[in-house]
C-alpha cells in the first residue's frame, strides 16, 4: 500500500506488481523476466505473455486471506519452499497477504480484528486461501480460533471473497481428519463456500509451484484457472502420475519390483506391486517434481500413495496395491505384451487427436486475426 493525494486528502492506493518493482529500483528487464517466469509457472503458453505483462502492470496486488481448519500446516510449509517464484518474492512483491496464522508476526485480538477489517474493506475483492478440513460435528466446536468456529469464519470469509482456493487434500475432501472413524465429522470445504468460485488444489501437501501458480492466476486474471470435473486446475492435474512416470516403460514391459530392496527395485523397475497408486492419481509430481525439480517419491524409490485422491487414507494407499486384475487383459504380471499393442493404438489415436486440436487452434487464431481459414 502507498498513499497519494486526492482532493487534498491522503488515500491509500494499492500497488501493482510493476509499481513494486519501480519502488524497489528494479529494471524493466527484471520485471519482464519475472512475467515470463510467471507465465510458465501458471502453465500458460508464450502467447499469453503480453496479457500477463499487462495485468502485472495495471492490476493492484491482490489481497489474500489465508485461514486454517483441521490440518498440520503442511501446505503452508510446502508453500514457503516454492522456488519459482520464491515464496518471499510472492508475498513481498506479488500478493498482499493480510492474514495467515503461520506466516504472520501478529497474533491475538488485534490480529483477529485485522481479519474482520480486511474482510470489510476488500469485500468482493480478496482471494481466500483455505488450508485444512471443515469440522462439522457438534456445531464445529472441535476447531475454533479467535472465539469463532472455523466453519463460521469460513462461511463469512468465503461469502465476501472474489474466489476461494482449497489448498491441500484436507480442504478439498477432508484428508486424514476425515479418515475412519472421523470423530470430528471433518469434510472438505465446498459445502461452506456457497456461490463463490472455488478451485481445488489437492495433495498432502500440494507441490509448492502448483500453489503459487494457482494463486497468481487468480491474482493476475481475476478468475480461477480452467478446471476439470473435480474443480482442479487442468494445467496441473491433467495427467496421471502414471502418464509422466519415468518407470512407465517397465510397467508396459511387465517388469515389476517385488520388494523395496530387490534387484528390480534397484534397477528402477515399476513399483505397482509395492502399492503404487500412480495409475489412478492425477497430479504434477512426475513433471514438476519437488524441491525445484530435484525429485519426487517414485524417483526416491517409494510408490505413489495417491495423496491428491479423496479418501486416500482409507483406500489402503499406505500398503495395498491396486487390484491384481485391474485390466480386462488379465493378471498384471502378464500385461506387458498386451499393452504393447494397446499402446500402439493409443499412440495413433493421440496423433489423430493432436491434428484435430492443431487445426482447431489455427482456425481460432485465423478468426481472431480476420484471416481466411485454411485446412
Amino acid at each position: 500500500m502507498r498513499k497519494e493525494k486526492r482532493g487534498g486528502k491522503d488515500v491509500e492506493k494499492r500497488e501493482s506488481m510493476w509499481d513494486v518493482y519501480l519502488r524497489r529500483g528494479m529494471s524493466r528487464r527484471s520485471f519482464v523476466k519475472g512475467c515470463v517466469a510467471l507465465t510458465s509457472l501458471m502453465g500458460l503458453s508464450t502467447d499469453m505473455l503480453p496479457k500477463v505483462v499487462e495485468a502485472a502492470e495495471s492490476k493492484p496486488l491482490p489481497v489474500v486471506i489465508w485461514i486454517h481448519g483441521h490440518e498440520c500446516t503442511g501446505c503452508d510449509e510446502s508453500f514457503i519452499r516454492s522456488g519459482a517464484p520464491l515464496a518471499s518474492d510472492l508475498i513481498l512483491t506479488q500478493i498482499a497477504l493480510e492474514y495467515d496464522h503461520l506466516l504472520a508476526a501478529a497474533c491475538g485480538e488485534p490480529f483477529e480484528a485485522h481479519l474482520e477489517k480486511t474482510i470489510e474493506t476488500y469485500k468482493g475483492k480478496y482471494i481466500l486461501a483455505v488450508e485444512g478440513a471443515a469440522c462439522t460435528k457438534d456445531s464445529g466446536v472441535y476447531c475454533m480460533s479467535g472465539g469463532h468456529t472455523f466453519t463460521e469464519t469460513l462461511r463469512r470469509a468465503a461469502a465476501n471473497a472474489a474466489a476461494v482456493i482449497a489448498y491441500g487434500t484436507c480442504a478439498v475432501s477432508g484428508g486424514i481428519q476425515a479418515a475412519n472413524p472421523n470423530p470430528t465429522g471433518s469434510s472438505g470445504i465446498a459445502q461452506f463456500v456457497g456461490k463463490t468460485p472455488l478451485v481445488n488444489v489437492p495433495g498432502c501437501p500440494p507441490i509448492p509451484e502448483v500453489m503459487t501458480g494457482v494463486v497468481m492466476h487468480v491474482a493476475l486474471f481475476g478468475t480461477i484457472p480452467p478446471v476439470d470435473g473435480s474443480g482442479q486446475p487442468k494445467q496441473f492435474y491433467g495427467n496421471r502420475i502414471h502418464d509422466t512416470c519415468y518407470r512407465r516403460p517397465f510397467f508396459d514391459a511387465g517388469m515389476f519390483a517385488e520388494s523395496y530392496d530387490d534387484a528390480g527395485s534397484k534397477a528402477g523397475w515399476c513399483l505397482y506391486k509395492l502399492g503404487c497408486r500412480g495409475p489412478e492419481t492425477y497430479n504434477s509430481c512426475g513433471n514438476l517434481r519437488w524441491y525445484q525439480g530435484m525429485s519426487y517419491p517414485i524417483q526416491s524409490g517409494a510408490p505413489c500413495i495417491g495423496c491428491s485422491n479423496a479418501h486416500f487414507w482409507d483406500d489402503g494407499a499406505m500398503s495395498e496395491r491396486l487390484p491384481k486384475f485391474a485390466y480386462p487383459i488379465g493378471d498384471v504380471d502378464k500385461i506387458g505384451a498386451a499393452i504393447a499393442g494397446v499402446t500402439a493404438v493409443g499412440v495413433a489415436a493421440h496423433a489423430a487427436a493432436s491434428v484435430v486440436q492443431r487445426n482447431k487452434h489455427r482456425a481460432e487464431k485465423a478468426k481472431e486475426n480476420g484471416e481466411q481459414v485454411t485446412k
